[in-house]
């Protein structure tokens, strides 16, 4: 089977009822919109988008990728932390561009034969009304994928599906083996064989095995025991060459008795081409049965479902959980729901922070928000942490109620930031306790403030003496809980509410800056030197490292120019209030990247 689930060439390839695809989809990736024909209708394979452009669809199901059945509201961007409404909201009627190309590509799909489409969800409400209105028209039947999902995991499931349907149970150990799982195959193929069994992924990790004996060799027992296989004894069949051979024939290969070692059968589990693991059979002091060989063989093309199934749940339950954390740390969707998805108590106090690089780094690879990640995992079993690129988020449980845990999670995040040679510069911030991970955005919201005030002080302040005292090398400031940078956050606060109003204002300051900042913002950083020394002209000078009459000159240059009198109160309000919006970020895309 190929990778859009048709089948690969001389391989069996059944058909799916819609009814068998919805019962097989455990985790929920599809959903069923409308079925105009009913659920029994037969899919005969998979179409990626425009794959085979212009060729017929009979009765497959078509995966439109290049389309949404939830178009956004281009007047109305999603802000990634003030947004509070689910984004499939912000255009329910469908009328965007992009529901009208949904339902033109759900017409072209049916006209060519199709016999289901499936559409890119991004909540529990129904697709576009022109999109369902097309297949209603065309009589194909329509399926959203779920918003946590991805298109890899959709075609995993469809994969898995079509080949349960192509294992089929037209023999005895099939039969024996139909629905059963991993587990239930591997005890049926022992009692083939006259063995115990091994069912591992391609890491060697043991998904099934059949009952051990007492007596077992000591390799399967501490392989049974340890959940995979030691890392000796891969190195050793690596060097023996029985993973190459393992690994490139489709038949059974057997492996001699040796010393304590028992004789062995081992297959891999092919689908097509990939390699998805193997099954290993241990004589333990008997004789295998005569046609331990060929159950080894039908055992192997019977494993493949089982396996693309547990691949799939893997990924997906991966998926779902950062889904859920993600638009629990922004307020989207149904909070209870992701709450549970995430195995956390609503009563359950916490909460968030922020771990951020410097913006002005390159976005080259580098580990140390990894390493930040494993700190903040093992702090507690509890927590959930979401990486990105720039990003660290950390949902802290916090039981006994005790915001200062938090705090103390991001100095000792920030002390193992600082101790990681050549690693750029990472700013912690915690945002304040919230009753519930219900509440977790607005704890979130003040960790991105927080992480904004520690950069702005960072650029506008001086160094304090390192962990080490004074004869360290001086750091800045990069970790804080909210109360330790209230005053800065308030402005912070302040200045994004005035941003809006001042963007859309005219007038000589406006102007000055807006020019200033065009030429290279000489005047800003000078204005912002001498306001932040109170209009003290040779202590501005000092930290700008200029002499005080070249200061007095620029400062008489925003009279002459711009005609901005700085001796006015009025004035100095606005020219401060205009140089702090220059100079200081607008919000958390000012770091690269929003949750």
């Amino acid at each position: 089977m190929n990778a859009t689930g048709g089948a690969e060439p001389g391989t069996p390839q059944d058909e799916v009822t819609l009814r068998q695809l919805l019962a097989y989809d455990e985790d929920g990736i599809l959903r069923l919109v409308l079925a105009p024909s009913g659920q029994d209708a037969a899919l005969l394979g998979v179409i990626i988008g425009d794959e085979g452009e212009g060729s017929p669809h009979d009765g497959r199901i078509v995966l439109l990728t290049g389309v949404s059945a939830h178009p956004p509201d281009p007047a109305h961007p999603p802000d990634p932390v003030h947004t509070r409404a689910p984004a499939h909201t912000r255009d329910p009627a469908g009328t965007g561009r992009a529901g009208r190309a949904t339902a033109a590509a759900v017409r072209e799909a049916a006209r060519r034969g199709a016999a289901a489409v499936v559409v890119r969800g991004t909540g529990e409400g129904p697709p576009a009304a022109e999109v369902v209105d097309a297949a209603r028209e065309t009589g194909i039947a329509l399926l959203a994928r779920a918003g946590w999902a991805d298109w890899t995991d959709t075609i995993e499931m469809l994969r898995a599906a079509f080949a349960f349907a192509a294992v089929g149970t037209g023999d005895r150990l099939a039969g024996d083996i139909a629905g059963g799982g991993l587990a239930v195959l591997a005890s049926v193929v022992a009692r083939y064989c006259q063995a115990s069994i091994t069912v591992e992924d391609t890491r060697f990790r043991v998904l099934a095995h059949s009952e051990t004996s007492p007596d077992a060799d000591p390799l399967r027992q501490s392989t049974i025991l340890g959940g995979k296989v030691p890392d000796w004894r891969v190195a050793e069949l690596r060097r023996s060459g029985l993973l190459k051979a393992l690994w490139t024939s489709r038949d059974v290969i057997h492996r001699p008795a040796d010393g304590t070692d028992p004789e062995r059968l081992l297959v891999a589990i092919r689908s097509g081409g990939e390699i998805l693991g193997s099954i290993w059979a241990a004589a333990d002091g008997r004789s295998f049965s005569p046609e331990a060989r060929e159950a080894l063989r039908r055992a192997a093309e019977v494993a493949v479902p089982y396996l693309l199934q547990h691949r799939l749940r893997v990924g997906s339950s991966r998926r779902r959980e950062e889904h859920a954390l993600r638009e629990l740390l922004t307020g989207e969707g149904d909070r209870r729901a992701h709450i549970w998805s995430l195995g956390l108590a609503p009563e359950l106090p916490c909460a968030v922070l922020v771990a951020e690089r410097d913006p002005t780094t390159a976005p080259v690879p580098e580990r140390s928000l990894q390493a930040l990640a494993l700190q903040a995992s093992a702090h507690r079993s509890a927590v959930r942490v979401l990486r990105e690129s720039r990003r660290l988020t950390v949902l802290l449980p916090l039981p006994d109620g005790d915001e200062r845990e938090a705090v103390a999670l991001a100095r000792e995040l920030d002390s193992l930031a600082a101790a990681m040679p050549d690693a750029p510069a990472v700013r912690i911030g915690a945002g304040r306790l919230v009753d519930s991970p219900l509440d977790a955005a607005d704890s979130r919201e003040d960790a991105l403030l927080v992480v904004r005030a520690l950069r702005e002080r960072e650029a506008r302040g001086p160094a304090r003496p390192g962990p080490g005292g004074p004869g360290e090398q001086d750091r800045p400031v990069r970790h804080a809980g909210l109360g330790d940078v209230a005053r800065t956050v308030a402005v912070l606060r302040v200045l994004d509410a005035v941003r809006p109003l001042w963007e859309s204002h005219g007038g000589p300051v406006h102007d000055m800056v807006r020019a200033d900042l065009a030429a290279g913002g000489e005047l800003v950083r000078s204005l912002t030197a001498y306001l932040d020394a109170a209009g003290d002209v040779p202590r501005a000078a000092r930290s700008l490292v200029l002499h005080p009459n070249t200061l007095r000159y620029r400062l008489r240059r925003v009279r002459e120019r711009f005609g901005v009198d700085l001796d006015d109160p009025d004035t100095r309000l606005l020219v401060t209030l205009a140089v702090r919006l220059a100079t200081s970020g607008s919000g958390p895309t000012d770091a690269g990247e929003g949750v």
